[in-house]
């Protein structure tokens, strides 16, 4: 396996966003724990490792750099806001990776920290390890930012390769800027200790480092790395091959309202692909979230891309009811990087092309306003690509592993494999897994002759699924609504999904590229749930699925020749009863009175509305 990172991010948006933050050094200093630190510094760079199991890099001959021996993976939950970070989130991660190990923090002998410089940030993280490291005394830490400032994205794998190399020459490294007289107040009542100069790095046995990462909305991440010196080293526990059960479904797509409105078009076949101006397409019209227990501000929530906020609505009607483990319960998202943030570079740069044009200060402000507001913190935040899956976390005060997965049409189906895979090696306890994307944008709808015919025709979407193990679903007492199967071999399955080939969603609801294989996975699962085939097989109004064992296999081919295939089957059910099919949204008088009885019903509650594709002033045009 390859495994690493790039960051050559637009230069100019990265400077912007980072000053909107109140995150960039004003004196153009990367100091990390230095007493008079004011902020990061980017950089840039990309870095790999390549990766294999043990017993094969020693087989082949290979050169063994370090052997990884425990990662720790978590995520603030609801703390203090997006971009304040959590002590007791970074220490959980910590413990996480030790515990995953078979270590204590007593085996390591160097700690490659995150610290970024930013004196809020570098403090919280030295609160963080101390309380892990509590009984310790001069341990060395040191970040690599003070040598080559902060490169964001490929930060982990710099550090890593730092660490690896440290080891290589049995050297210490020191932190540049950095001495007794300005060090952060933090550090000398703590377990550690800043070099400010090289040491030799001397160990009894295999030389331990770990390896720090923590990002903005609070994913934090620790790694131990370890010499390798021929010592033994106990095997990983096998994974195992465990029922998964999908316990919640929610779809936002198109303009239907909710997922009983998705399943009635899904199943009835009423068509949701419509013709404007552009051509066909399946737009949101509007994101709607109730005011209820929402977690954010309505003014950070309007400057937040839609893919953000629909992800949210989603997200929120499948989980709010749901009883899940706070510390063991992931959320994985699929999604691509928003193109359209493109638009803020072009905003910055109008007065240079104004004034090369020879265009007034008027021609300027009225361009700048057409092609997108202007950036704020709440912007910058609502268009990180992590901050998708982060927003859930702090919604729903969920505190495992999160982070977004970006792979054109598969984004969803491989943060569900994910998902599946940490499930069954009991990393996870239950699993958040989503997909989103508006495809009904300009940027996107031009690139889309990059595609197949089928999948020109844009449309608007996310989908939320809940996967827990089926024992554990059972012992919750949730509805097991179908199970991830991917041994399905019924010659009458269901067979569909994105690919030219076979019948898809694209017929009723156009193709909503990041979340379409996800989507698709959805659909399966509530026809395996009605027992009732999807309109797009033909037909008008409900297929009764006549079958004694009901399965379903999705397939999706992606850009790059990429395929994938998930299987489903029916869950297995107390009755035997069909469940005809009518409105999947009718309530029963019964259904009504009970709920009336028990206090759970639903009152009128006010509502925040935001356009999923904002309306925006024309840019005036350039004179003749």
């Amino acid at each position: 396996m390859l495994a690493g990172a790039v960051n050559r991010a637009d230069d100019l948006f990265i400077h912007v966003g980072f000053c909107a933050l109140n995150a960039l050094s004003k004196t153009g200093q990367s100091r990390p724990f230095h007493a008079g630190a004011d902020g990061l510094v980017p950089g840039e760079g990309c870095g790999f490792v390549v990766l294999m199991r043990l017993e094969d890099a020693v087989a082949s001959g290979r050169p063994i750099h370090g052997v990884i021996r425990g990662v720790g993976l978590s995520n603030d939950g609801r703390g203090r806001g997006m971009l304040a970070p959590s002590s007791e989130g970074q220490a959980r991660a910590i413990r996480l990776a030790y515990e995953g190990a078979g270590l204590t923090p007593n085996d390591v002998d160097y700690i490659e920290c995150h610290a970024t410089g930013t004196p809020v940030g570098d403090a919280t993280e030295i609160r963080s390890m101390t309380e892990v490291f509590a009984g310790r005394t001069g341990v060395p830490i040191g970040s690599l930012k003070g040598n080559l400032g902060h490169l964001i994205t490929a930060a982990g794998v710099a550090g890593l390769i730092k660490v690896l190399q440290a080891m290589k020459h049995q050297t210490l490294p020191p932190s540049p800027h950095v001495d007794d007289s300005v060090i952060n107040p933090a550090v000398p009542d703590s377990p550690f200790e800043v070099l400010s100069a090289p040491r030799p790095w001397t160990s009894s046995g295999p030389r331990r480092a770990a390896v720090s990462a923590f990002g903005f909305g609070g994913n934090n991440a620790h790694l131990i790395v370890e010499e390798w010196q021929g010592q033994t080293i106990a095997a990983q526990p096998a994974v195992k091959a465990d029922p998964i059960a999908i316990t919640a479904i929610s779809a936002r797509v198109a303009d239907l309202p909710d997922t009983a409105a998705f399943t009635d078009a899904l199943l009835m076949g009423l068509s949701h692909v419509r013709t404007g101006d552009s051509g066909p397409a399946a737009p949101a019209s509007e994101v709607h979230l109730s005011m209820r227990g929402l977690k954010f501000p309505p003014k950070d929530l309007e400057q937040t891309l839609a893919q953000q906020t629909l992800l949210l609505a989603a997200a929120r009607e499948a989980c709010d009811d749901l009883d899940l483990p706070r510390d063991t319960t992931g959320i994985l998202i699929g999604m691509q990087a928003d193109a359209e943030v493109a638009r803020y570079g072009a905003r910055w740069r109008a007065k240079q092309w104004g004034e090369s044009l020879g265009l007034g200060a008027d021609w300027v402000h009225a361009a700048r306003d057409g092609i997108v507001p202007l950036l704020s913190s709440a912007g910058v935040v609502g268009t990180m690509p992590n901050i998708p899956a982060n927003r859930l976390n702090s919604q729903l005060d969920l505190g495992g592993p999160s982070y977004t997965v970006s792979s054109e049409e598969l984004s969803g189906i491989r943060a569900l494999e994910i998902a599946v895979r940490a499930l069954r090696a009991g990393e996870l306890d239950a699993a958040v897994v989503g997909a989103v994307d508006l495809s009904c944008e300009p940027v996107h709808q031009r690139a889309g002759v990059l595609l197949s015919a089928t999948e020109q025709v844009p449309g608007d979407a996310a989908v939320v699924l809940v996967l827990e193990r089926l024992s554990d679903a059972q012992a919750r007492g949730h509805e097991v609504l179908a199970l991830l199967d991917n041994s399905v071999s019924d010659p009458a399955r269901l067979v569909f999904g994105v690919d030219p080939e076979l019948p898809g969603l694209h017929e009723l609801f156009g193709h909503a590229h990041a979340a379409s294989g996800l989507l698709h996975v959805a659909a399966a699962a509530l026809s395996l749930r009605h027992r009732a085939f999807p309109a797009i097989l033909g037909g008008h109004g409900p297929v009764p699925w006549q079958s004694a064992r009901r399965e379903a296999e999705v397939v999706v081919t992606a850009m790059a020749g990429q395929q994938a295939r998930v299987g489903l089957s029916e869950a297995p059910r107390a009755d035997s009863a069909d469940h005809a099919v009518t409105s999947a949204g009718a309530t029963s008088p019964e259904a009504f009175r009970s709920a009336l009885a028990a206090g759970r019903l639903d009152l009128p509650t006010p509502h925040l509305s935001f356009p999923a594709h904002p309306a925006r002033p024309a840019v005036p045009a350039l004179p003749a």
